[in-house]
């Protein structure tokens, strides 16, 4: 009898734990930015080597896109997003790709192979915890002044690549 109600606080004691692990884990967790939102500021290193600053940007749209190569709708956006990067450059609009922790070799592989020009910013969980970005790709619209004007959770088609762009143009 003693070794069942030992076994049965065993069970009890694993039970609590996991619930306090649950319940930490989630309060720690930093509430996901929101459309109409400002987007919060950061500061990233380029592939390229040099600092980027997301407020460097106030006064342009920008399309901020959390990817990764080993996600086939990433992989399927950027030429897409290449496309409208160099459609719409000379009329202010920034492009940022937020790589999610994969290692320069592979990103310079893969940005090579799909000759994106746009930056490629390299974040070590950090940016991506962030901005709540838990799926791949997510991609955050951001208005000249710096409110979120949309955000997209999963891949686009060309066609909304497009239309969500227009609309940030206009804003």
């Amino acid at each position: 009898m003693a070794r069942n109600k030992w076994v049965q606080l065993t069970i009890l004691a694993v039970i609590i734990a996991a619930g306090a692990f649950t319940i930490g884990a989630n309060l720690s967790k930093t509430p996901a930015p929101k459309v109409g939102e400002t987007a919060p500021n950061f500061s990233l290193y380029g592939l390229d080597g040099a600092a980027y600053e997301l407020n460097d940007f106030i006064g342009h749209p920008v399309v901020l896109n959390f990817w990764g190569s080993f996600c086939e709708p990433c992989v399927r956006e950027m030429p897409l997003l290449q496309k409208k990067y160099e459609k719409y450059r000379d009329q202010g609009l920034v492009v940022l790709g937020v790589n999610l922790d994969e290692s320069t070799v592979t990103i310079n592989n893969f940005i090579r192979g799909m000759n994106i020009t746009f930056p490629i910013l390299l974040d070590k969980n950090v940016v991506r915890k962030q901005y709540g970005v838990y799926n791949y790709p997510t991609t955050f619209f951001i208005s000249r002044d710096g409110r979120i004007q949309d955000i997209k959770v999963g891949g686009m088609t060309e066609e909304d690549i497009e239309q969500r762009i227009l609309k940030l143009m206009e804003a």
